[in-house]
């Protein structure tokens, strides 16, 4: 697994045990309230988190007013 900071773990460890048996669609600023992070802390941490993560992966799925990210469950 790779080395994360500890907002990354955060925002990981939300994902992972949102989507443990499936697929689910986020928005930053609704992983940020569950997580008690801004929007722009989680987001700006999305796109490297869909690079780096073995535990989950994190797609950009479609831009209206802000970002929504396809999160799967990997293995």
């Amino acid at each position: 697994m790779s080395e994360y900071t500890e907002e990354e773990a955060r925002i990981v460890a939300y994902l992972r045990d949102s989507v443990s048996s499936g697929e689910r669609y986020f928005r930053a600023k609704n992983i940020a309230e569950a997580i008690g992070l801004t929007a722009k802390q989680v987001g700006t941490r999305l796109p490297h988190l869909a690079e780096k993560s073995d535990d989950v992966e994190i797609e950009k799925w479609g831009r209206s007013k802000s970002t929504t990210w396809r999160v799967t469950h990997q293995g």
